[in-house]
């Protein structure tokens, strides 16, 4: 599946256009061609619009695993169910108190424009449908409420996730009854995706945790932030932790700045962002988890199943920040948003305790794609089965009470007055999210 037609609205337009026409009409085509000043004016057009996207690199691009087989994401999502489970009350509230449906009549059936609803990091499923469900039903409820049940405008889903993503999965189990029109939307949310001020409610639920891109210097044998013989934050100096925040800061600054853009005025984004919230000694980083697999590859190297450089140049993009540093992310936004609503959910209420089977298959879901790109597939099994001997010399990572995940439900409403008609988001917003 490519994103080319999808991610450039111009050429997929142009191109679906010039496919409709008949023999004579695309003869006549040369008479259509722009003179000096509307090829200038077009040219600035496309300039404005690459200063607004943030490039990611394909190569940066790692989805959780496709398909439906027994180490699939869509077989093994069963934690990130319980983050969409434990907000569904929170979801239904928030659109209850902040979804006016009274902007979305403007008069007849026929005059009303959808309802555009993203779902950023949509996986594969089945967790992106139970979370559309919950906000389209809401959604529908609040036109009922006002006595509007007859005036529903359509509702568009536009499902995103990168674009290595496993979307023929996701579209083949689609729910049958849906009240939703659904279409794919490849691509970085660290950048624009949607066309501006055309989405009425963003959301995104455990996704947010992904950085768009490794910090550089963390691979930088020359740098004080080089994280060589580990694979993530946990157990690594100071500066590596810092490489990693600095990065989180930025990639929110440009997720940020990209749907200020593309939400309309009042338009409400529904977020979900699992943080860490260790506080006494006992306590158990998430992160941990990472620790562990990244010790089985350094045994793995030691007894030459793999490279010590590949291990060395091998570091997880995931960051679980503290609510404290969201908090600051995201007031930092206050020219473009206003925050609703804030609520920490305890992670311990929102899952059952695992096997140690299926604890190990949630991480394989989430990494065996990127770890097959970087060691190749044959290592796979036999990291897993280390894996899952660590887990039983370290019980406590799966102990609900000590492993101190919480998630933080978030409400923002994008400010009307805030205005992209002329120009980007004043880049100072995204400065003072990430100066360091």
């Amino acid at each position: 599946m490519t994103s080319l037609m999808i991610n450039h609205p111009i050429n997929f337009m142009a191109s679906s256009v010039i496919r409709t026409l008949s023999q004579s009409q695309r003869m006549q085509l040369p008479m259509l061609r722009p003179t000096r000043m509307h090829a200038l004016s077009i040219k600035s057009d496309l300039e404005i619009m690459r200063q607004q996207m943030v490039v990611v690199d394909d190569d940066e691009s790692y989805a959780m695993k496709g398909g439906e087989g027994p180490h699939s994401y869509a077989k093994n999502s069963i934690i990130q169910k319980g983050l969409i489970d434990g907000s569904k009350r929170l979801i239904q509230e928030a659109i209850s108190q902040s979804f006016d449906p009274k902007e979305h009549i403007h008069g007849n059936d026929e005059s009303s424009t959808p309802i555009c609803i993203a779902d950023l990091g949509c996986s594969t499923g089945p967790n992106t449908f139970f979370a559309m469900q919950t906000i389209t039903e809401a959604i529908q409820l609040q036109f009922q409420s006002h006595g509007l049940a007859s005036q529903i405008p359509d509702i568009q889903v536009l499902f995103n996730d990168q674009v290595s993503n496993d979307f023929n999965t996701l579209f083949k189990n689609l729910p049958q009854q849906r009240i939703y029109y659904a279409t794919a939307v490849p691509g970085s949310f660290c950048g624009r995706l949607f066309p501006k001020q055309t989405l009425h409610l963003v959301h995104s639920s455990a996704a947010l945790c992904w950085l768009s891109k490794l910090p550089n210097e963390i691979t930088d044998s020359d740098s004080s932030a080089c994280n060589k013989g580990r694979i993530h934050y946990t157990d690594a100096p100071k500066e590596v932790a810092d490489a990693y925040a600095t990065q989180y800061r930025k990639d929110m600054g440009n997720f940020l700045h990209a749907r200020a853009q593309e939400l309309v005025g009042n338009g409400l984004m529904l977020l979900q962002f699992p943080v860490s919230n260790v506080v006494l000694d006992s306590d158990v980083d998430p992160a941990k988890v990472f620790e562990l697999i990244g010790t089985c590859l350094v045994d793995m190297a030691k007894v030459g199943v793999i490279s010590e450089e590949k291990v060395d140049s091998f570091n997880v993009p995931l960051i679980y920040p503290s609510v404290k540093a969201v908090k600051e992310i995201l007031r930092g936004c206050d020219e473009c948003f206003s925050i609703e609503w804030m609520e920490i959910l305890e992670f311990k209420n929102m899952v059952s305790l695992p096997t140690v089977q299926i604890f190990v298959s949630w991480f394989r879901a989430a990494l065996q794609g990127m770890i097959e790109k970087h060691f190749g597939a044959e290592i796979v099994d036999e990291l897993f089965e280390r894996f899952a001997e660590k887990v039983k010399e370290f019980p406590d990572i799966m102990d609900k009470d000590k492993l101190k995940l919480d998630v933080l439900f978030v409400l923002l409403r994008r400010k009307n007055k805030f205005s992209t008609s002329n120009s980007l988001v004043p880049l100072n917003i995204c400065h003072k999210m990430y100066k360091t």
